[in-house]
């Protein structure tokens, strides 16, 4: 399937847009592909053209990016790490674990934990 550089270059910013902008929502390749106007092969092909990786593996690093944000700045008193990766779509805690810890380095209790904002003033 041939796609035309400027449409594939237009094409891979409106996915990825819409990709951050709905991270923290299911969004399917056929939802992605319909916003874009072409197929889900042509989707597929975009990403592993231009970025070397799926749709899927792109939102799944949007929302671990997320994560780890909300993660950094939370307060462990009051949240959780089930909670935060719950919101960023990750539904198995030891799924979300393995690829944060493959991702940041440490796993994502570690980061909720060190914190240095979040410690209470009394």
């Amino acid at each position: 399937m041939h796609v035309p550089r400027w449409h594939s270059r237009v094409s891979l910013e409106q996915a990825t847009a819409y990709l951050r902008e709905h991270a923290g929502r299911n969004v399917t390749l056929h939802e992605l592909a319909g916003v874009l106007g072409v197929t889900p092969r042509a989707v597929q092909y975009l990403f592993r053209r231009h970025l070397g990786t799926t749709p899927t593996a792109y939102l799944r690093q949007i929302r671990l990016e997320r994560a780890h944000h909300e993660l950094v700045h939370a307060d462990p008193v009051v949240e959780t790490v089930h909670h935060i990766a719950g919101r960023w779509g990750f539904g198995h805690p030891g799924r979300f674990s393995i690829l944060y810890r493959q991702r940041f380095g440490n796993p994502p209790s570690h980061t909720l934990r060190r914190n240095p904002g979040s410690r209470r003033r009394g």
